[in-house]
């Protein structure tokens, strides 16, 4: 019975290297992951989401290594939609639940020719109780402000790591965000 085991798991490790996975960040800092995304430099982004979504962005594009990526071949430039929408109403119209969305849209430019390399959207959100305490509704929002840039931050990372593990040259473009109405 042990035996079948064995050879069930040396057979199913045998077919899964021919599926083509590879990983994502081969070769560690010296990878060509790795290497795109310390040459990556992030725009000024407008208000206070986008201060919150740069920041997140250059703690997880800075190099590993000194010396490692200048962060001027590419440039990330994000647009940012913040929007709190209330609903859970009581039967005196006051708002229970808010929902709060973070949308970007952003495009990786190669800062040398124009070129956009990457075009493509992220979009995060969550849920809010809002509670007598107007203090605590802030702080609420506040909080959860943060934890979506930190979401929206991971997804742009992600994508534009699976782009340069593809060979980062080629255009790639996802479709504009409907307009919020």
């Amino acid at each position: 019975m042990r035996s079948l085991l064995t050879f069930s798991l040396v057979a199913a490790s045998l077919l899964l290297g021919g599926c083509g996975l590879r990983p994502l960040y081969a070769n560690g800092s010296q990878g060509a992951v790795a290497r795109t995304l310390a040459d990556v430099d992030v725009a000024p982004i407008e208000g206070h989401s986008g201060w919150l979504v740069r920041n997140a962005l250059r703690d997880r594009l800075q190099p590993t290594q000194a010396g490692q990526g200048a962060g001027a071949r590419l440039r990330l430039d994000v647009r940012l939609e913040d929007s709190i929408t209330g609903f859970g109403v009581r039967s005196d119209d006051a708002v229970t639940r808010e929902r709060r969305t973070l949308r970007a849209r952003y495009q990786l430019v190669d800062a040398g020719s124009g070129e956009v390399l990457l075009d493509a959207t992220a979009a995060a959100d969550a849920g809010i109780d809002v509670v007598g305490s107007e203090y605590a509704t802030i702080a609420a929002e506040s909080s959860t402000l943060e934890r979506l840039a930190q979401g929206i931050a991971d997804q742009i990372v992600a994508r534009v790591a699976v782009f340069a593990s593809r060979g980062g040259g080629q255009a790639a473009t996802a479709p504009a965000l409907p307009s919020a109405r």
